[in-house]
């Protein structure tokens, strides 16, 4: 941790509080930052198709910079990104530089021992886009874990976080714990990968018995007010930035009946169902190789409503899933994997609530208290200046 203390003192002094996005430039355009610390080390890397240094895989330019790569650690949707959601990930080699892929989603989530051996220090560079559901957090946990019980270092590239500017939602209960939601956050976390690595870390939140010796590579010019597009879509039902905005309060969805647009060139921009009386606008979902498979409502004509057409996205809200709710008259017909929804919320309080007739303001109200628990410990590990709404 001192290692990192000293690196992100140093990298403070670019900070500009008023940044604007073309001015950010993430962990992994730093090389200068990072790659002393890489050369002549046997290197894992933790990355995806987001892990890029400006228009160049993390992987080409370790090599070309004849940094020895010994092994990809391949996450949901894989390393090139082309899995679709729920996918298990195989083993393999890169077919570009012929560097083992080795899968960490699917039946195993973490790496074991014998995947780690012969590893010097672990790299880890995804992009993020702020959802506790969102499993690339996961994935970290797990390689913070990892990282920590067999005593290799671990390096992050941080990137921005695209939903950093506000913390919203129900925090994980202990007993509601899965790979889409390992550690007591909320919804809408409101952290980097950088900042969330050290949470769990500093936290205690890993099974490790010892702690991770974690080096941050900050974003500079970044604070938890810029607004930031991410330049290439970190997983293929999340194509653009209004997906990624509507994602936390979409996803509930998963758990229903309603069809949020897999299998159509909009995902996470529509919400439909199969009777007229939802709505006007209309959509058929078809199965999508590589993106949407077995989609919901395959097949059929879906009413309901096009997001894409609102003049502003509304941060975390569950306006969207009471109207439907009580659309149905059966509750049956529209929540049918209730455990689903209760993981994804990370409290069943949520259902309960809703159940009752609770407003959106009332049930906003009923986790607020957690929120502010939250907000107590997430400060201690903000590596940027906070955003100025609460």
């Amino acid at each position: 941790m001192k290692k990192f203390r000293i690196i992100f003192v140093l990298m403070t002094l670019n900070f500009f509080c008023n940044a604007q996005e073309t001015d950010l430039i993430v962990g992994a355009g730093q090389p200068q930052a990072y790659l002393g610390l890489l050369r002549n080390k046997r290197v894992g890397l933790v990355a995806n198709h987001t892990s890029r240094v400006h228009q160049t895989h993390l992987l080409d330019f370790l090599i070309s910079e004849q940094i020895t790569v010994e092994a990809v650690y391949a996450p949901e949707h894989g390393f090139r990104g082309e899995a679709s959601a729920g996918e298990e990930i195989r083993n393999g080699r890169d077919s570009k530089t012929g560097v083992p892929i080795l899968s960490i989603y699917g039946s195993r989530q973490k790496p074991t021992n014998t995947q780690l051996e012969g590893i010097d220090i672990m790299v880890f560079d995804i992009q993020d886009v702020g959802c506790r559901f969102y499993t690339y957090i996961s994935t970290l946990h797990y390689i913070v874990e990892a990282c920590a019980e067999n005593f290799i270092p671990l390096v992050i590239l941080d990137r921005p976080n695209p939903n950093g500017d506000y913390i919203a939602g129900p925090v994980l209960k202990e007993e509601y714990r899965s790979f889409v939601g390992m550690d007591p956050v909320p919804v809408v976390h409101g952290c980097t990968v950088g900042e969330m690595a050290l949470m769990i870390n500093g936290e205690k939140w890993h099974d490790a018995e010892n702690e991770c010796e974690i080096t941050i590579i900050p974003v500079k010019g970044y604070t938890h007010d810029t607004p930031y597009r991410v330049p290439v879509p970190p997983s293929p039902n999340l194509p653009n930035d209004r997906a990624i905005r509507l994602y936390p309060s979409l996803c509930f969805f998963e758990a229903t009946s309603v069809s949020i647009g897999r299998g159509t060139p909009f995902p996470f921009q529509v919400i439909g169902y199969p009777d007229k009386r939802f709505g006007s606008f209309s959509f058929t979902p078809v199965e999508v190789p590589g993106v949407a498979m077995n989609p919901k409502q395959e097949g059929k004509v879906c009413y309901g409503e096009d997001l894409r057409q609102l003049k502003e996205i509304p941060r975390f809200t569950i306006a969207y899933f009471l109207q439907y709710y009580h659309q149905f008259e059966d509750e049956s017909e529209f929540l049918v994997r209730e455990n689903w929804l209760n993981l994804l919320a990370g409290d069943n309080r949520l259902i309960d609530a809703i159940r009752e007739g609770m407003s959106e303001q009332d049930i906003t109200e009923l986790f607020l208290s957690d929120l502010e628990t939250y907000k107590k410990i997430r400060k201690k590990y903000l590596l940027y200046p906070d955003f100025t709404s609460l």
